[in-house]
């Protein structure tokens, strides 16, 4: 629920602030980080102290401070370069194309995951990937001319370019995450996705910060407020709203690789794309087509396909676990028999 609502949220305030007036990629780009202070509370919540005993020993001391910064830091920079990226293709591309490409996302995570994560695909995993492929790809056939029209060829290819380049390192970072899960912090505690939610984006916006700075759109971002078509109260909770989304996103997804692996969060926030043309009709006045609602019907079929997949996974391991304490108990009879 957080990556789905977060993601359809924090992209209905993005296009609100284009279709407003606003204009600023950096900015754009920032509030896709900087809302990180709103889960410091989360950190000293899930800290050591108030950690159940037996889970102490999996929460401390397992990676050293130069571990942990170099970790965070490389997810920052990814992070701020992500964001700049899929910046950049919204700005230059229609929405439709723009969801097409981003689905690439899943083919780049699928293969960065089995090679780095041991991804393992089965048949229900395949089917729900290739279905929530081409739900979003069928948005593409949505009537776009008009918004091509007024695309230079030069911005297209920028736009398509920065875009499948967003994807891969999108699909690569969502696997590194993972392996830092599994491999470095090794924790057993919720504590974890709120470190690396905050130490992530605190990176990522100083790095943002400093393009916003270095490439001069500071200076006018007190001028776009001010012509912002809505009125100055509503730039600023646009900011704030859209700052807020994206944080829910951030939790929600590291939350989905925490419990299970980062192809399943690559899928539900997949699942969400589709989402966005429905709540653009509600709020945008725009029409629905037959190729949104087949759209839409297709990611539902390929999520179901794809949690069928874990309800299997999930009946096997309770028989291996019946199996196993049914030999326990064996093994105990056996060994007070012949005790006796």
């Amino acid at each position: 629920m957080f990556v789905l609502s977060g993601q359809s949220a924090a992209t209905m305030l993005g296009r609100l602030y284009f279709i407003n007036g606003g204009n600023s990629k950096w900015m754009a780009t920032l509030v896709q980080t900087v809302g990180f202070p709103l889960m410091l509370p989360f950190i000293f919540l899930f800290s050591p102290s108030k950690t159940p005993l037996e889970h102490h020993h999996q929460v401390t001391g397992k990676s050293s401070w130069t571990t942990l910064v170099i970790l965070y830091t490389t997810l920052g920079i990814f992070l701020a370069g992500n964001c700049m990226l899929y910046s950049f293709g919204l700005n230059f591309l229609p929405v439709s194309t723009y969801s097409l490409i981003c689905t690439s996302q899943l083919a780049f995570n699928a293969l960065f995951s089995y090679f780095l994560n041991g991804q393992k695909f089965t048949p229900f995993i395949a089917n729900s990937l290739v279905l929530l492929s081409f739900s979003s790809m069928l948005l593409v056939f949505q009537s776009d001319s008009k918004e091509t029209g007024k695309i230079s060829r030069s911005k297209y290819i920028i736009g398509f370019v920065c875009t499948i380049a967003a994807s891969a390192g999108w699909g690569l970072m969502l696997s590194i995450t993972q392996l830092a899960l599994q491999k470095i912090l090794k924790s057993t505690s919720y504590k974890v996705v709120f470190d690396i939610t905050v130490y992530q984006s605190l990176i990522a916006t100083i790095v943002i910060l400093m393009g916003l700075f270095a490439s001069g759109e500071w200076k006018d971002i007190k001028e776009e407020m001010w012509n912002f078509e809505s009125g100055q109260a509503s730039y600023i909770i646009n900011l704030v709203g859209t700052a807020v989304s994206w944080q829910v996103f951030t939790v929600g997804y590291i939350g989905l690789i925490f419990e299970v692996s980062s192809l399943f969060s690559n899928v539900i926030s997949t699942l969400g794309i589709p989402i966005v043309p429905i709540l653009a009709v509600m709020f945008f006045d725009e029409k629905m087509n037959g190729v949104k609602a087949v759209s839409m019907l297709l990611a539902i079929w390929g999520f179901v396909s794809y949690i069928y997949q874990h309800y299997l996974d999930d009946l096997k391991e309770k028989e291996n676990s019946r199996f196993v304490n049914l030999d326990r108990e064996v093994n105990l009879i056996e060994t007070r028999m012949t005790s006796q």
